[in-house]
């Protein structure tokens, strides 16, 4: 007490000014979890939604429903749903990557029209997210969708036009959108990665005999570390939490991508908003966020040294 009350004294006024803002943390980000936790507790379904808070207890029934029940059509859905996310994390988060540090490599050399290239190759990250799936929706149809018609009609790649909306290509067709919409942000934190770097240090490279690709693995490589870091730690919370490009590519908001595509967020506002089963769907959320809690300590350990410079 004798040390919280010495650092009151000493920043008093830093405090002062901090207040609101923890204040509005507590109300805006504190409260609704809480909220949250509880109702998963609760026996909250359609007959009981104006009960809310006050509905009946149902104690571990919800998180037994999900885990433990083999009959529960629940619990096979969200298995279901946990691998397409799964997998849908890891290709999303690698694609974006990837393609971010080729493009961000790209326009780091000086060409013409550098500035207008930087500026164009934002545009997929500027559409909203609800209108990339829109569009990618119409994109992979089957019979008139712009995809097949350059992959059967022009290329001749295929004999028969592959289904995409259903079936197991439905998760690429959620992926491949998703690495679209996101590589633009990846390509400006390396591009701002890339530019911090000295010049003189490839230059002394070069000079010693190292060609672009021992550049990239001892110079390029090292001093980006922190920021794939970032990188990594943004894609892994952004994906797991993924939802507008899925919600709005099958049925306009209103669709099931099937077991194929089912990720967990839609599998959890489907059991929530259209089953009316709020207190599984608050216990899937609080499952969900023990998860990424625990991904986000292990991600800390691992880049630690990293970020920290230690």
């Amino acid at each position: 007490m004798k040390k919280l009350a010495l650092a009151w004294t000493r920043h008093k006024v830093p405090y002062i000014f901090l207040l609101p803002t923890v204040i509005g943390l507590l109300l805006l980000q504190a409260a609704p979890i809480l909220q949250g936790l509880y109702l998963g507790f609760l026996r909250s379904r359609k007959d009981k939604l104006l009960d809310y808070l006050s509905a009946p207890w149902a104690g571990l029934e919800n998180y037994r429903e999900i885990l433990f029940n083999p009959a529960s059509p629940i619990r096979s859905g969200l298995w279901d749903a946990v691998r397409n996310t799964v997998l849908y994390t890891i290709a999303v988060t690698l694609g974006t990557l990837v393609v971010g540090m080729a493009m961000a490599l790209l326009v780091n050399r000086e060409f013409r029209f550098r500035s207008a290239a930087r500026t164009l190759m934002l545009f997929p990250w500027i559409v909203p997210t609800y209108v990339v799936g829109l569009l990618w929706g119409f994109l992979w149809q089957r019979e008139v969708g712009l995809v097949n018609i350059i992959l059967v009609d022009w290329l001749h790649l295929f004999t028969v036009k592959p289904t995409w909306l259903i079936g197991p290509n439905t998760l690429w067709a959620i992926i491949l959108p998703t690495v679209w919409r996101q590589w633009p942000f990846s390509m400006l934190m390396l591009l701002a990665g890339l530019q911090s770097i000295p010049k003189d240090v490839y230059e002394a490279a070069e000079i010693d005999g190292a060609g672009h690709w021992q550049s990239f693995r001892r110079i390029t490589w090292p001093l980006l570390k922190p920021v794939w870091a970032i990188l990594l730690l943004h894609g892994l919370i952004f994906n797991v939490y993924s939802f507008n490009i899925v919600i709005m590519m099958f049925g306009n908001g209103a669709g099931y991508p099937g077991k194929h595509g089912d990720l967990l967020m839609t599998d959890l506002f489907r059991n929530s908003f259209q089953m009316w089963d709020f207190g599984t769907g608050a216990a899937m959320s609080s499952l969900l966020m023990l998860a990424m809690m625990t991904l986000v300590f292990l991600w800390y350990r691992a880049f630690r040294d990293q970020l920290t410079g230690k």
